[in-house]
């Protein structure tokens, strides 16, 4: 029985040893746990770091302006008909809309009748030339001969000019008579896009009727940060990413760098010249950029 309690007495001192052992061992233990969490939260923030010195640049798909058109009218008039759809595609010369004023038909009356009167005129002028030549008519009237034909012409010719503005072809006037009515057409090929006519609307000279955009000829305009100028140049390829469109990658070349900084921003306008095209695309649509 001796033996027994001199056993169970050595057994609990073997015990509380561990303990102690096991106490002052988890001080160290716990000091390489947080020498590895500080490590990791280290090499984190170096990290980021390296991703803040590769800028990236914000901005939106655009159209240059050659390639955007406004069509507008020069003279007031009522729609007759119109096709117009946002998102139909036309081509460069394609009906977009058919307009009624009847100064349209006074129009073209005054350059028949100083068409008209130019003949005569050059005619008579001609005649006063022979004449003046053998001394049948005096210098005066070759003279008045001459500037009623000269201003007849310049008349002409403005009439002229203000009905090619409107849309109206002067050769075809003179061969098949005045047109009631003038037909619209569109300047360039594209989209239509921001229709702001319908059949029987009234619309002033300077108005819009509609746009089209050539999207074949997309641009990037990204806004670049003061202190971010002299890491972007001329002719610098880029990868941006479109919003909506996932995480695909598309191409670009830098072709303009703005020399205006805003005031408010603190920022200058980038131009990219786009790589292909892509029919998904549309101006406006936010891009996320960086330098290839």
């Amino acid at each position: 029985m001796r033996d027994l309690i001199v056993f169970g007495v050595f057994i609990m001192f073997v015990s509380c040893g561990r303990q102690k052992v096991e106490q002052s061992a988890s001080p160290e233990l716990h000091a390489e746990t947080l020498a590895i969490v500080e490590t990791e939260e280290v090499d984190a923030i170096t990290s980021a770091t390296r991703t803040h010195n590769q800028p990236t640049f914000n901005g939106v798909l655009f159209i240059p302006p050659q390639y955007h058109a406004t069509v507008t009218l020069f003279m007031d008039g009522v729609v007759k008909s119109t096709s117009l759809l946002s998102g139909v595609y036309v081509k460069k010369g394609d009906l977009l809309a058919v307009l009624e004023n009847p100064e349209y038909i006074a129009l073209q009356q005054s350059y028949l009748e100083s068409h008209a009167q130019e003949i005569f005129l050059e005619a008579e002028y001609r005649r006063q030339e022979v004449l003046a030549d053998g001394e049948a008519a005096s210098k005066k009237a070759l003279q008045q001969s001459k500037a009623d034909y000269l201003s007849m012409k310049s008349r002409r010719e403005a009439t002229a000019a203000q009905l090619k503005l409107l849309g109206f072809d002067p050769v075809k006037i003179l061969s098949t008579g005045i047109a009631p009515q003038l037909e619209l057409r569109s300047p360039i090929e594209g989209y239509v896009a921001n229709v702001q006519v319908n059949t029987g609307k009234y619309v002033a000279a300077g108005d819009p009727i509609c746009d089209v955009v050539d999207k074949n000829r997309m641009m990037l305009k990204l806004a670049v940060y003061e202190k971010d100028i002299d890491k972007i140049k001329m002719g610098d390829k880029m990868e941006f990413r479109v919003n909506g469109m996932g995480m695909q990658l598309f191409e670009a070349t830098v072709i303009s760098l703005g020399q205006m900084v805003d005031n408010t921003s603190r920022s200058l306008d980038v131009y990219a010249q786009v790589a292909g095209s892509n029919v998904q695309f549309r101006p406006g649509m936010y891009v996320n950029a960086q330098i290839k």
